[in-house]
């Protein structure tokens, strides 16, 4: 029995805003053409078909097309929901789209349905687990608050299944955080209780679990007492953290005996990802044609050294580099704490100052003589205004009552907190009146409409 085992497709994902629905449409046509290819009796989808649980009609047009392709070549393919996936409009018209060897399973009370083919050594049941979340789930299958629970009862369930239906080769597609697996950065968190993994153990007498959820291509088998279980990964990267990925999907092989061998069949790559670090005027110089040459045709994750930030730093990167996505400050040097943050704020009372601050903060550098004048002029134009509105002073409040607030603070955090409240300069009483002789809220138990 040979299977095409993939999952994570994420349909209608961008990659730093860049779309890659093309790609995928593109990625779906190659897995029709290895399924025809290697004669496969069956395409296995573990989960997140969609990237959202509302997709896009775009995302929904290239899977219309791709389960079309599919039913045509007379290749079943199960489908299982994911995390990502709206359970409910995934499996719309499920029963209809068997009647085409579309299975879906989106339910609990799909788990123990099986699709049963035959080869020439007898019948396989495969199964498909949906993401079992454990709040939604736990009643039905009764179990406890915990993915570890959730997934051993719906395994009881499909083992109890096959005993029944004396079928001794079994598969299972699952959308899960299996214990020992190794995540990347996007990758949708679904620890419950502070726990997100459950062990392989629980999937302990089936022939091959096909696996979704983490992106990375990996075998989970030795925890399993017999069970080969594989995370196919994604077919496409979504996050820098995948550039060392070798994107793929899994032919599995079940023999008479229920044991199964495994080959992994790289998927095509739009383009490579790629991550550099140094100061901008470094990564702009020559860096060799071959080096070049690669960065140009790559997604590019770039991360600047430079202790101030330079000038127009995306538009200069990407003229070299057109496919630069991501741009990352990390200056040389050790950066200011937050506590030497703090105290110099709380020393301030000149608002050219506090921007100044900010601006350093922001930039890695002190402010220069034209950024002084900018703000200088910024701040003088607010309070001019101010002043013409009847509110002398109100931008910055008394000056020695903001420092020894910020001063007494724990933290800058605790001080924005507590910003804005009625027992601060912001309710001085010079405003209030202010306010009044403008026309805005009188005393107590007068007109307060306008609010």
């Amino acid at each position: 029995m040979r299977l095409l085992h993939t999952s994570d497709w994420h349909l209608g994902r961008t990659l730093y805003g860049e779309n890659l629905l093309a790609h995928q449409a593109a990625f779906l046509d190659w897995l029709l053409a290895q399924a025809t290819a290697h004669e496969v009796h069956a395409v296995v989808v573990a989960g997140d078909v969609y990237d959202r649980a509302v997709p896009t009609t775009d995302a929904v047009t290239v899977l219309d097309r791709a389960l079309r392709g599919f039913a045509a070549a007379r290749i079943p393919v199960l489908i299982t929901s994911g995390n990502h996936d709206s359970a409910v409009r995934l499996g719309f018209g499920s029963r209809l789209s068997e009647l085409a060897g579309v299975h879906l399973r989106t339910a609990v009370a799909d788990i123990a349905r099986p699709v049963v083919l035959a080869d020439e050594h007898g019948e396989v049941a495969l199964y498909g687990i949906p993401y079992l979340l454990p709040d939604a789930v736990m009643d039905e299958l009764g179990a406890e608050r915990s993915h570890a629970s959730v997934l051993a009862a719906a395994a009881k369930l499909i083992r109890a299944d096959a005993d029944e239906r004396g079928i001794t080769r079994t598969v299972a597609a699952a959308h899960a955080f299996i214990t020992g697996g190794v995540p990347s950065d996007s990758e949708r968190d679904i620890r419950v209780g502070g726990i997100g993994d459950a062990p392989a153990s629980v999937f302990a007498g089936l022939s091959y679990v096909a696996l979704g959820h983490l992106h990375g291509r990996q075998d989970l088998s030795a925890a399993a007492a017999g069970t080969t279980v594989r995370y196919s990964g994604s077919p496409l990267a979504f996050s820098f953290s995948e550039r060392y990925h070798t994107k793929s999907v899994t032919l599995a092989e079940i023999d008479s005996a229920g044991r199964v061998r495994t080959t992994t069949l790289a998927t095509p790559v739009p383009r490579p990802l790629r991550e550099v670090r140094g100061r901008l005027d470094d990564l702009l110089a020559d860096c060799g044609p071959v080096r070049a040459g690669d960065l140009a045709e790559a997604w590019v994750r770039v991360v600047l050294t430079d202790a101030v930030r330079p000038a127009a730093p995306m538009e200069r990167l990407r003229a070299k580099w057109p496919h630069t996505l991501v741009l990352d400050f990390a200056p040389d040097g050790e950066m200011a704490s937050a506590a030497t943050d703090l105290s110099r704020l709380a020393q301030t009372a000149d608002p050219v100052q506090i921007c100044g601050h900010f601006v350093e903060f922001t930039n890695g550098g002190a402010a220069d003589e034209d950024q002084q004048a900018v703000l200088r002029d910024a701040i003088e134009a607010v309070l001019a205004r101010d002043r013409a509105d009847g509110l002398p002073g109100a931008v910055l409040g008394p000056a020695d009552r903001g420092p020894d607030d910020l001063a007494d603070a724990g933290s800058i955090d605790d001080w924005l907190a507590n910003a804005g409240r009625a027992d601060d300069w912001l309710a001085d009483d010079r405003l209030a009146d202010a306010a009044r002789e403008a026309g805005g809220v009188g005393e107590a138990g007068g007109d307060t409409a306008a609010a």
